[in-house]
């Protein structure tokens, strides 16, 4: 597809079509990046992108166990009520 850059005040931009951004799945904020071929815009990552696959590794590889061992604390005897 072909577009045209045009003036937006005192830059520049590219208007882009709503279907091709929602093809995308662009919303309100794109990241930037210079290329050798040009200008890339992808989808702004959400914090915490991937950590399901990661702990579905870890699980898949029987390291997803806990770090240290677990204590008792007055808490747990004392207020926590188990069923």
């Amino acid at each position: 597809m072909k577009t045209k850059i045009v003036r937006i005040g005192n830059s520049q931009g590219v208007r882009i079509p709503k279907p091709l951004l929602e093809q995308a799945g662009l919303e309100d904020e794109v990241t930037l990046r210079v290329t050798d071929q040009g200008i890339v815009i992808e989808a702004r990552s959400q914090p915490r992108d991937g950590w399901a696959a990661a702990a579905k590794r870890l699980h898949d590889r029987e390291e997803d166990g806990l770090l240290d061992e677990w204590q008792a604390t007055s808490f747990d005897e004392s207020e926590w009520e188990w069923e």
